[in-house]
């Protein structure tokens, strides 16, 4: 039986930054990734799919110098976001949060920003398998030592595994229960149909003059659903990325008032597919001037398949991992990523590179406490205004806006929150709820599953 140090079970952002830390920290390790294939992509590669937005401060808890990035990596560099409600609508130009890269933040080409981190663990002495799944993994706690079954039978043994197989978590569940209680299972804290949110998205061509190329764009309260939403991203050229993130298995009929959402029709006998509500986007906004379908078709070539992908976002609180049985879960197979802001490489790379230098080092027991000091505050703001906006329909997101606004009214410097005095009693409740609920989730409240609940 083939035996490694360290065993990484998916080869995306926290994956491969696993294994390049843990290569370069002298450990023989293996990274195994399944792959799929992409219209844009010549090999297999991880399933590269999300909407590719770096904030700045983002760049910093990711902790990669953005200087050595490719060329063809950054597409866009970005000023400014829209939130963009029913009737209200705020432009932030400042995130307020102090970092080190001096623009708003860039979009990315994600299948090439993945390639490339794989291109940095070969260098750093990874064997990389693409192209190669895991089917089990058993871990003997007497070690401990991990059996990892490959999708050809082969069976491999590590000293440290670290479970980084994305929202889908394929082998991570099952590999968890090995830990926890009778009658328990990790599928109550993190089963992909009720801990994720389904994303889809469209490479579509603009006509130049209305290409907004150095800002993104969020449209709330115009589609039901906890952290629903539609975007468009740019790319390259005039290429954008539009899409929408939503609740998994929603249904029409749970939804209160219909005919307050924009994007719902009197018609509808169920809720739109995501290619239809990208369609109804397209029209609402720019129906008036154009042919959607001849003025902004979509670019075949790009994403997953034919122009369009669809993919899972974790939209739930992370759990700790079992160090003790010399198992680490990194980025989104551990809840880490968030639906409500569309986006996780940065906290999905950070926790990754933890795990795989720690394991390196013989160090994973304070994997929980060095990942929640990295990337803890991060979490607690998305799990904070994530609780916040959950029942808000789209007179709420008018009003938070205008709040908003109303804080952000003249120059700008720093953080909404030393703004909220001078903004009215509508601002002051605003902020104190968020204060609240980040009370609630402070010392690490916000995991679902702590380290000393599995069962070892």
């Amino acid at each position: 039986m083939e035996r490694v140090d360290v065993a990484i079970v998916g080869g995306g952002p926290a994956g491969t930054s696993a294994a390049e830390r843990a290569a370069a920290h002298g450990a023989e390790t293996v990274l195994f990734e399944q792959g799929v294939p992409r219209e844009d992509r010549d090999g297999l590669g991880p399933d590269s799919t999300d909407a590719a937005g770096m904030l700045d401060y983002w760049v910093d808890i990711m902790d990669v110098d953005y200087r050595e990035l490719p060329d063809d990596v950054v597409l866009q560099e970005l000023d400014a976001v829209d939130f963009v409600g029913p009737t209200a609508s705020v432009e932030l130009t400042s995130t307020g949060i102090e970092s080190s890269y001096d623009r708003f933040g860039y979009t990315f080409n994600r299948a090439r920003m993945d390639d490339w981190l794989h291109e940095r663990a070969t260098e750093s002495g990874v064997d990389l398998r693409v192209g190669t799944s895991v089917k089990d993994l058993e871990t003997d706690l007497s070690g401990p030592t991990h059996t990892l079954t490959l999708s050809s039978g082969e069976l491999i043994e590590a000293e440290y595994v670290v479970l980084a197989d994305g929202p889908q978590r394929r082998i991570t569940l099952e590999a968890l229960d090995q830990f926890t209680p009778p009658g328990t299972s990790v599928s109550e804290y993190l089963s992909p149909p009720e801990a994720n949110h389904i994303a889809y998205q469209e490479y579509r061509e603009f006509p130049e003059e209305v290409f907004e190329e150095n800002r993104l764009k969020f449209w709330w309260g115009y589609m039901p659903g906890e952290t629903a939403y539609p975007w468009v991203f740019p790319n390259d050229g005039t290429v954008a990325r539009v899409g929408l993130t939503m609740p998994i298995g929603m249904r029409l009929e749970d939804v209160a008032h219909p005919e307050s959402y924009k994007l719902l029709e009197p018609t509808d006998e169920q809720l739109p597919s995501g290619s239809e509500y990208v369609q109804r986007l397209l029209e609402l906004e720019y129906g008036d001037e154009y042919d959607v379908e001849e003025d902004f078709p979509i670019v075949e070539d790009r994403g997953k398949s034919k122009g369009t992908e669809t993919y899972p976002i974790s939209s739930t609180r992370p759990i700790d991992s079992p160090v003790q049985a010399n198992i680490a879960v990194a980025g989104g197979a551990m809840g880490t990523t968030s639906a409500f802001h569309e986006g996780g490489y940065h906290v999905a790379v950070r926790s990754g590179k933890i795990a795989g230098r720690l394991a390196a080092t013989d160090s994973l027991e304070h994997y929980n406490d060095v990942w929640k000091r990295a990337i803890g505050d991060e979490i607690l703001r998305n799990v904070s205004f994530a609780d916040i906006v959950a029942e808000y329909e789209p007179d709420d997101w008018d009003r938070a806006f205008e709040i908003v606004n109303g804080m952000t009214a003249g120059d700008f410097e720093g953080s909404l929150l030393r703004k909220k005095y001078s903004a009215g009693v509508g601002a002051t409740k605003l902020v104190a709820a968020y204060k609240r609920r980040k009370f609630t989730y402070r010392n690490g409240n916000y995991v679902q599953l702590r380290e000393d609940e599995y069962a070892l």
